[in-house]
């Protein structure tokens, strides 16, 4: 249980840090002032996109429980999950930060929890994010719905504190706000949890959900031709 809590911990090294996941741009434009816009955000930010990159997690980490032996966990394999999550990912700014993320995140992953899955993303030219927590969660003892749910909650936390640095939001406040987020996206995380075994077992990445959001992608490139951010994406 510990090593996956280590994994949830906003003080792990994996860059997480340097993303607002949308709040930025946001802000920028006056469509996120208070903690119940920042609610209404993540709200649907968890039921579209989250649901995806919960989905590609939970994947990551079945196929991750299968790869007993390093010649399971084949690059061509990853390779093609890999590209399943670029097919959900529209915007090119989200898919450059989410492999911006994962690179990061793979280098301390491949230190503190070294596995065959590890060892074979590490082969991958920067591998989405979901993807190395999905197969670190699987190395720490997780299983895919505690997967689903820990990418929910970066997701979740890493929109809260942006909120917080962005706006002066009052950290209780934010808190509470993420809390009650968190408590309706574990329906969410099971259900994500349940498509990925589902493709994993069918050895089909397109069973992965699809679901998205024309605003979240239109910000994330507004947010890259910004010429002044504070953070990366």
């Amino acid at each position: 249980m510990l090593p996956v809590l280590l994994l949830a911990d906003s003080r792990l090294p994996s860059g997480g840090h340097g993303h607002s996941g949308g709040v930025e741009a946001l802000v920028d434009r006056g469509l996120l002032r208070t903690a119940e816009d920042l609610e209404l955000f993540l709200e649907g930010r968890v039921r579209t996109g989250g649901r995806v990159v919960a989905a590609a997690a939970a994947a990551a980490c079945a196929l991750a429980e299968h790869a007993e032996h390093a010649e399971h966990a084949d690059r061509a394999g990853w390779a093609d999950w890999d590209a399943a999550v670029s097919a959900r990912t529209p915007s090119a700014a989200l898919r450059a930060a989410s492999r911006a993320q994962g690179a990061a995140l793979l280098r301390t992953v491949s230190l503190a929890f070294p596995a065959p899955a590890v060892t074979a993303l590490r082969a991958l030219p920067r591998v989405h994010h979901p993807l190395v927590l999905g197969a670190a969660a699987a190395a720490a003892g997780a299983s895919p719905a505690e997967a689903a749910g820990l990418a929910l909650h970066h997701v979740v936390g890493g929109a809260s504190t942006a909120a917080v640095r962005l706006l002066g939001l009052d950290p209780l406040r934010v808190t509470a706000v993420a809390a009650g987020v968190a408590r309706s996206a574990d329906p969410v995380a099971a259900e994500a949890a349940a498509l990925a075994v589902a493709a994993v077992v069918a050895g089909d990445p397109t069973v992965l959900p699809t679901e998205g959001s024309p605003l979240t992608d239109v910000l994330a490139e507004l947010h890259r031709a910004s010429e002044a951010t504070l953070f990366a994406s």
